[in-house]
C-alpha cells in the first residue's frame, strides 16, 4: 500500500452509489436535501431546503405512520433508524421504494425535538427474510396483539402469573419459542423464570456476575437492547458464553431491558429457532412487550412484598389460642378482606388469667379472658392501634381486673392516644410553639369496639362487658341459635369516663357461643338482620368432619352426640367464613347495593356436652337478667322467649307465653326494688309433647295475691292472666326472695289440650278486662 494514495471525497462516493443525503429538523419544520435525495423523492434534481409538509406528501401514508415509531425506538436503543418508504408521485402512483438510514438525536432546551441526519437509497426487492413495507393488515394485527398482551399482563397478580402470560404470547408474524426473565440481586444476575427450556437448564446462569460477557448482563449494565440475528453473530460478540447458548439450538436472540420507574430491574430474552433479522417493526413490537412486561413484574413484585409485609404484620399481632382448656373447645379465624393493604384493625385474643383473680368466688379454678374487637379503618394506622390496644388489654387483664374495669381502663388508654400530640425533631409551619402537630393535622380520631368475656370453664359462667360491639350469639345443643343481649357501653376511645356494666351468662354443657366482628355479618351487602339470618342458618346445621358423616347419619338424633367438640368446631368456623367470604356469597347478595367487604374475625367457644360429668338432658334453656334501670330490656327478654319457642306448634300459645312473661317481669320492676332473673326452659322431644317452664326470680319476700280489680283499675290482673293462659303456675319462696313460675304443655293449633284442662269460655266483660290488661302492659 502506498502512503500517497488517498480515499475519494465522500460526496463522490455517495454520488457513485446513488445515495442521497437529507437532514430533517423537527424543531424548525424543514428538511434539507441534496440533489440525489431530491431525485429519489421525485423532485427537481437540485439541493434545496423544503418545508416538512412538501416532503411528507411524497411518502405513502401507511409508511409515514411508521416513521415516528422507528425513530422513537432508535432513540431508546441508541441505534440507527432504518425504514423502508414508498415514494409517490402527484397522482398517487408508487415511483420507487427507498431505504432511509439515519441517526436521530434530541435537540432543544428541553430535549423534546429531534434532528434526523441520514441517507436515502433506492432499493428494488427486500432482503431475504426481511419484511417488506408495512401493510395495514399487519399493523392492525400488531395493535390487536399489543392490546391483548397489555390487558393480560395488567390482570396478572403475581410474578408466576406474569411469567405464564408472557410464555403464552403469540406475536404477529414471529413468535419466540424460548423465553427467560433475568433479575438482579446485588451484583449478580439471577433467573426469575423461563419457558421453553427444561427444568435445571437455568443452573449455569444462576448467580452470574454482572461483569460477565453475556447479553443479559450487558443489557442490565447499559440499559440498551441486544439483537443477535444468527449464531455466528452471537459467537462473534460473546465468545466466552456462546457454549452456554449453543446447546439450545436457537438461531436468533433478542435481549431487551426491563425498565420500571426509570430503573433497569432485569432483562428479557426472546429466542427463536429460525432466523430473524429484527426489522424496526419487529424491534418495536419486542420493545413494547418488554415495557409492559417490566411494569407487570414491578407491580407483581410490589404486591407480593406488600402481602408478605402485611401477612407478617398480622401474624405478629394476632395471637395463637394457646393451650387447650379442659372441658371447652375454642376455634378462631381472621380474614383481612377489606382494603388494598390486606391489613386492618380486627383482632381476637385468649388470655389466661392469674390464678388468684377472683379465686375466692371460683374455688381457685383456672379462668380465661376471651376478647374480640375492631378498630375503625383498614389501614396501617388501624393495625397499629389494634396492636397497642391488644397489648393494653392483656396487661389490664393480667393485673386481675374484672371485665368492666378492663374496658374502662382501655377506653381511657385509647382516648389518651387519640388526644395526644406528635412531636418532631424541629418546628415548622403549622406546628405549635412546642413543635407539636395538632391532632387533626396528623390523623383523624379513631374508635374501637370490643367484647370482653371472663370465662370459668368449670362452671360455664361468663362475665361479659361490651363496648359498642355486636352481641354474642349462643347455639343451644339442639341447634337453636339465639342472639344473647348484653348490657353495653360506648365504643372505646369516645368517652374516657365511660362505664361498662357486666352481664353474667351461663354457658351450659353442649352450648356454643360465637363472638364476631361486623364483617362476618355485613360483608356481601347485608344489613344486621339479613346478615344474622345467614349466620344463623350456618350455625343451626353444623356439619361434622367428612370422616364422621356416616356416623353422624346414625347418631344425629342421639342426645349425647356432641357434634361441635374438637374438629367439629373448626369445621363450623371454616364454614362461617366461607359462607360470608367464599364464592357462594356472590350468589346470595344482601339487600344493599354496596357489598361493603370488611375484615372478619370470629371466635367460637364450645362447652363440651359432658363437661360436668352429669347426665345429658335434651332441651333448650335461656337465662336473662334485668336490672331495675333496664326496663327496655323486657322487649329483649320477649325476643329471647320467642326464639326458644321458634318451632312451637301453636302460635297462639307463643303469644300467651310472651304476654305472661311481660306481666311477670314488669311486676318485678314496678313492685320490687331488686333485679329480675328470667329462666326459660323447653323440655321434651320436638314431637308436639314438649313442656315450657318459665321462672322469674326477684329478691323481694312479698308474695303475690289475687285481687279483684275494678273496671277502671290499671293493675291487679297478673294472676288472673296466669289462671287463664298457663297450664300450671306457682310461687316458690327462696332463701332470699321468691320465684314465680308457669308451665305450658304444647298443643296442636286449635286444640285446648285434655278435657280436664279446657279453659272455660269467657264472657264479654272478662274479655274486655283481658284486653285492657294487655293494653296496660
Amino acid at each position: 500500500m502506498r502512503t500517497e494514495d488517498s480515499l475519494p471525497d465522500v460526496r463522490d462516493v455517495l454520488a457513485a452509489v446513488a445515495t442521497g443525503l437529507w437532514r430533517w429538523d423537527n424543531a424548525r419544520g424543514v428538511v434539507t436535501i441534496d440533489a440525489e435525495a431530491a431525485r429519489l423523492l421525485g423532485l427537481p434534481e437540485e439541493a434545496a431546503v423544503l418545508p416538512e409538509t412538501v416532503v411528507r406528501a411524497r411518502f405513502h401514508p401507511v409508511d409515514w405512520n411508521e416513521i415516528n415509531g422507528v425513530v422513537s425506538l432508535a432513540l431508546t436503543e441508541n441505534t440507527l433508524a432504518e425504514v423502508r418508504l414508498r415514494v409517490m408521485d402527484g397522482d398517487g402512483r408508487v415511483l420507487r421504494t427507498v431505504r432511509s438510514r439515519s441517526k436521530p438525536e434530541r435537540i432543544g432546551p428541553e430535549r423534546r425535538d429531534v434532528l434526523l441526519t441520514g441517507t436515502l437509497q433506492e432499493v428494488s426487492e427486500p432482503p431475504a427474510g426481511s419484511r417488506a413495507a408495512v401493510t395495514g393488515d399487519w399493523r392492525r394485527s400488531r395493535e390487536a396483539f399489543l392490546l391483548d398482551a397489555g390487558r393480560a399482563l395488567a390482570e396478572a397478580r403475581s410474578t408466576d402469573e406474569v411469567l405464564r402470560v408472557a410464555a403464552g404470547l403469540s406475536m404477529p408474524g414471529f413468535s419466540p419459542d424460548g423465553l427467560a426473565v433475568f433479575g438482579v440481586e446485588g451484583d449478580k444476575l439471577t433467573v426469575v423464570g423461563h419457558h421453553g427450556q427444561s427444568s435445571g437448564d437455568e443452573e449455569p446462569f444462576l448467580d452470574m456476575d454482572l461483569e460477565t460477557s453475556y447479553p443479559a448482563a450487558d443489557v442490565i449494565r447499559t440499559g440498551l437492547a441486544v439483537y443477535l440475528s444468527s449464531p455466528g453473530e452471537y459467537r462473534e460478540h460473546y465468545p466466552l458464553t456462546w457454549p452456554l447458548a449453543s446447546r439450545f439450538d436457537r438461531q436468533s436472540w433478542a435481549f431487551l431491558p426491563l425498565v420500571a420507574g426509570g430503573r433497569t430491574i432485569g432483562a428479557w430474552m426472546a429466542a427463536f429457532t429460525y432466523r430473524v433479522y429484527f426489522t424496526p417493526d419487529e424491534r418495536s413490537v419486542l420493545t413494547t412487550v418488554a415495557r409492559m412486561l417490566a411494569q407487570a413484574l414491578s407491580r407483581a413484585g410490589d404486591a407480593e412484598s406488600a402481602r408478605e409485609l402485611t401477612d407478617g404484620l398480622q401474624r405478629t399481632m394476632l395471637p395463637t389460642l394457646g393451650p387447650s382448656i379442659p372441658g371447652m373447645s375454642v376455634a378462631a379465624r381472621y380474614v383481612p378482606t377489606g382494603g388494598g393493604l390486606q391489613v386492618g384493625g380486627d383482632w381476637y385474643d385468649m388470655i389466661p388469667l392469674p390464678s388468684a383473680a377472683h379465686g375466692e368466688e371460683t374455688g381457685g379454678g383456672h379462668r380465661y379472658a376471651f376478647v374480640i374487637g375492631d378498630v375503625q379503618g383498614h389501614d396501617v394506622r388501624a393495625a397499629g392501634l389494634m396492636g397497642q390496644l391488644r397489648i393494653a388489654l392483656r396487661a389490664y387483664a393480667a393485673e386481675g381486673h374484672r371485665p368492666d374495669a378492663v374496658l374502662a381502663r382501655a377506653t381511657r388508654f385509647l382516648s389518651g392516644i387519640m388526644s395526644s400530640r406528635t412531636y418532631g425533631s424541629s418546628g415548622g409551619r403549622g406546628k405549635g410553639e412546642d413543635g407539636a402537630l395538632p391532632v387533626d393535622e396528623y390523623a383523624e380520631w379513631r374508635f374501637a369496639t370490643c367484647l370482653y368475656i371472663e370465662a370459668d370453664p368449670a362452671t360455664g359462667v361468663l362475665e361479659v362487658a361490651r363496648a359498642g360491639h355486636p352481641d354474642p350469639v349462643i347455639r343451644l345443643p339442639d341447634g337453636t341459635v339465639l342472639l344473647r343481649p348484653t348490657t353495653g357501653g360506648l365504643p372505646l376511645g369516645i368517652d374516657p369516663d365511660a362505664d361498662y356494666p357486666i352481664t353474667r351468662i351461663v354457658l351450659e354443657p353442649g352450648e356454643t357461643i360465637m363472638l364476631c366482628t361486623d364483617g362476618l355479618i355485613e360483608t356481601g351487602g347485608h344489613d344486621f338482620a339479613t346478615g344474622f339470618d345467614r349466620i344463623r342458618a350456618i350455625m343451626e346445621r353444623p356439619g361434622p368432619p367428612a370422616s364422621d358423616e356416616a356416623e353422624q347419619g346414625r347418631d344425629a338424633g342421639t342426645p349425647d352426640r356432641d357434634l361441635l367438640s374438637g374438629d367439629g368446631l373448626e369445621d363450623l368456623a371454616d364454614r362461617l367464613v366461607q359462607a360470608v367470604h367464599g364464592p357462594s356469597s356472590y350468589h346470595r347478595p344482601g339487600p344493599l347495593v354496596d357489598r361493603r367487604d370488611d375484615d372478619i374475625a370470629v371466635l367460637l367457644m364450645h362447652r363440651d356436652l359432658h363437661a360436668t360429668g352429669g347426665p345429658v338432658t335434651a332441651g333448650r334453656r335461656t337465662v336473662v337478667s334485668i336490672r331495675q334501670d333496664e326496663g327496655r330490656r323486657i322487649s329483649e327478654a320477649r325476643q329471647q322467649l320467642r326464639a326458644v319457642m321458634h318451632d312451637w306448634a301453636d302460635e297462639e300459645q307463643v303469644d300467651s307465653a310472651v304476654l305472661l312473661l311481660s306481666e311477670l317481669l314488669t311486676n318485678v320492676l314496678v313492685h320490687t326494688e331488686g333485679d329480675g332473673l328470667l329462666t326459660a326452659e323447653l323440655l321434651g322431644p320436638p314431637d308436639g309433647s314438649r313442656c315450657l317452664r318459665v321462672e322469674v326470680s326477684d329478691p323481694s319476700d312479698a308474695l303475690p295475691h289475687k285481687r279483684a280489680p275494678g273496671e277502671l283499675a290499671s293493675s291487679g290482673r297478673g294472676l288472673v292472666l296466669l289462671d287463664l293462659l298457663a297450664d300450671a303456675w306457682g310461687v316458690d319462696p327462696q332463701g332470699t326472695g321468691k320465684c314465680i313460675w308457669f308451665e305450658m304443655a304444647e298443643h296442636e293449633p286449635g286444640s285446648n289440650g285434655s278435657a280436664e284442662d279446657e279453659v272455660p269460655e269467657l264472657d264479654e266483660a272478662a274479655l274486655d278486662r283481658l284486653a285492657e290488661a294487655a293494653e296496660n302492659l
